[in-house]
């Protein structure tokens, strides 16, 4: 697939200096990019880079001088790290899925297939499912009775889409994905030690035989149009209610979602977050990786949690979080530099010590 530079510059809403009819195969970095690549040069520091390549365009800064660099033609955008996600899906082939339905799926009599879908091999499409028009599904996946694809959905290699799941249009989901296993909600004939534990914070009660005894999952999934849902990342079904995921919503890989759990639009959950059951989220939430999330609580509208912190309480609109557990990020940036002085802090006050011993001794 080969694109000239107006071509590419069209896609991007973007400015063509140079030659515009160079044919443009791929992107590289600017070190590795031979003459029909795209040399992507959007900072200064990378200048180095194209003189070691063979690159004969670049997307450029604002203001560089492309023929000093000794470039043919170039390109210039106001938001370099915006322009990537143009180039890349423009560049981007997709997975290849052959139109139509592979001969080895399994698909029951009783579901509805839209027009365009395509369905790869040893796909299974269990009963009263449908499928909207364009969705494409690769080899291997699995969609279980009643559940329903929107529009132009991408499902990739083995995920498996549970009973009664719902997936918006243009919903893409990532190889291995689970949507709508099982809650993991247990509960005991008489009240548990983590019942015990959960009011007193710290006493368990007296111990004893408990056996645990499943509260089975009655609700589905309900995700809403552009949500992105990464590889390998599971997200149970509710209770009673489903657990539901916002319009543009994008969970990164290993990601996980409790039961009840409800997230707004246009969240964004990188790789290793866990949600605990019946937790709500608000919108334009940002979890960075390994974030958890105690259950019960609530996450108000534009709050950013830092890697690996615990939210324990409820998180209030707009708070930035960092820490285990969560606080304030500033306040956690000054505690975490007098943790950092308690060593030089027990010197001066074993210093002290001795010295006030030693007055003691002279009176």
């Amino acid at each position: 697939m080969a694109f000239t530079l107006d071509e590419i510059a069209t896609a991007l809403g973007a400015r063509v200096e140079g030659d515009g009819a160079l044919r443009i195969t791929r992107a590289a970095e600017p070190s590795e990019a031979g003459p029909d690549a795209l040399a992507l040069a959007m900072q200064p520091k990378y200048a180095d880079g194209l003189a070691q390549g063979a690159a004969q365009a670049a997307i450029l800064w604002d203001g560089a001088d492309w023929r000093a660099l000794g470039l043919r033609g170039a390109i210039f955008v106001p938001r370099p790290r915006y322009a990537m996600s143009g180039l890349t899906r423009l560049m981007d082939p997709g997975p290849e899925i052959a139109p139509g339905i592979h001969p080895t799926a399994v698909i029951d009599p009783t579901a509805e297939i839209g027009p365009g879908v395509a369905i790869g091999p040893l796909v299974v499409i269990g009963p009263r499912v449908t499928i909207g028009p364009r969705a494409r599904i690769a080899a291997q996946a699995i969609v279980a009775e009643d559940a329903r694809i929107g529009a132009d959905a991408l499902i990739l290699h083995g995920v498996k889409i549970g009973a009664r799941v719902t997936l918006g249009d243009r919903v893409i989901v990532q190889p291995g994905a689970v949507i709508g296993a099982d809650g993991f909600s247990f509960v005991t004939p008489e009240k548990s030690a983590v019942e015990n534990v959960r009011e007193s914070l710290g006493d368990a009660g007296a111990a004893g035989a408990q056996s645990w005894t499943r509260i089975h999952s009655l609700g589905a999934v309900s995700i809403g149009d552009d949500v992105e849902i990464g590889a390998n990342t599971c997200i149970d079904r509710g209770t009673i209610r489903d657990t539901r995921i916002g319009a543009g919503t994008k969970l990164d890989n290993l990601v996980h979602v409790g039961h009840n759990v409800e997230i707004g639009r246009d969240c964004l959950l990188c790789g290793q977050v866990g949600v605990a059951g019946s937790v709500r989220i608000g919108d334009r939430v940002v979890f960075a990786g390994q974030v958890g999330v105690n259950d019960n609580i609530f996450v108000g509208d534009d709050v950013i949690a830092g890697g690996a912190t615990k939210i324990f309480t409820n998180a209030p609109k707009g708070r930035v979080l960092l820490g285990y557990p969560a606080m304030r990020m500033e306040t956690h940036v000054e505690a975490y530099k007098g943790l950092r002085r308690l060593p030089r802090l027990f010197a001066q006050v074993a210093e002290l010590q001795k010295a006030v011993s030693k007055l003691g001794q002279s009176d």
